[in-house]
């Protein structure tokens, strides 16, 4: 089976986003707000000197959409890095990893994609693999596991967006509009709960930015050249860093069941990409 552009972007999006998740976690005495303000600045700086070298317009074309794309975008955030903070890492990508069902389900009534019966049954054993390895943990409350949805299905919305625009935008442009709404709102709020950054908090901070900028500009290319019922469901490989990761620098413990959940959620992604390949074939 050959491995389109997009299917490989994406891969690369989930690694860089990963680093960023443990950047994230190893500042959780900042404020989340806070962060995500860091983090705006940062990709502000980047995508706007990028933009200006490239002679590319700023404000991009579809301004609607761009304006939408990134006040979703920035609550989808914000609420992410709220539950990276607050409970255990793996569960925290857990819960955002339902994104890519709210996605597809969107993009029904969003960019009219069809989704086929098949592909359903698919995310279904992605997603029950997802509960396997969640599973009943008294760290994840219900506040903190519904704030984690509510931004799964803003980050949903935002990736409709990016998908919406398909080629009218250079990708720097969408990922521009991000901080362009996130900057103004997050630094009012950070005003009022401001945390200064000490030692190693400032290069922490300034990797979440760049590794972000990173994972967002291959996301952004992905999402753009591929339909979202294909590519969004890969994402789900970001939970085996996040088991990684949890149990090295977290000394986060799963049970068994968390491994099987993982091996489920997998194969539900190589199943819908086979049956892509298959129709397309």
């Amino acid at each position: 089976m050959q491995i389109s552009s997009g299917v490989r972007d994406m891969v690369l999006a989930i690694f860089f986003f990963s680093l960023m998740n443990l950047c994230v976690k190893f500042v959780s005495h900042i404020p989340a707000v806070e962060v995500v303000f860091f983090r705006s600045v940062i990709s502000f700086t980047i995508s706007g000197g990028l933009l200006l070298k490239q002679g590319v317009r700023l404000l991009g074309n579809n301004r609607t959409i761009l304006l939408i794309r990134g006040a979703t975008g920035t609550i989808a955030l914000i609420a992410y890095f709220i539950t990276l903070q607050k409970i255990p890492l793996a569960g925290a990508v857990t819960i955002h990893y339902m994104a890519p069902i709210f996605t597809s389900l969107l993009g029904i009534l969003i960019v009219k994609e069809k989704v086929s019966p098949w592909q359903f049954l698919f995310f279904l054993l992605s997603f029950a693999g997802i509960m396997v390895i969640q599973g009943f943990d008294s760290r994840i409350t219900l506040v903190y596991a519904m704030i984690g949805v509510f931004g799964a299905i803003f980050t949903g919305l935002a990736y409709n967006m990016i998908r919406k625009l398909k080629t009218s935008e250079h990708p720097l442009v969408i990922i521009f509009y991000f901080p362009l709404v996130s900057i103004p709102v997050t630094g009012l709020i950070t005003i009022f709960d401001w945390v200064s950054p000490i030692g190693w908090d400032w290069l922490l901070l300034l990797l979440v930015g760049i590794l972000t900028q990173l994972g967002q500009f291959y996301l952004t290319k992905s999402y753009q050249s591929e339909e979202l019922s294909k590519v969004s469901v890969i994402s789900y490989i970001g939970i085996v860093f996040a088991l990684g990761y949890g149990f090295i620098f977290f000394n986060e413990h799963y049970q068994f069941t968390a491994y099987v959940g993982m091996l489920m959620v997998m194969l539900g992604v190589a199943l819908n990409l086979w049956y892509k390949s298959r129709v397309r074939n």
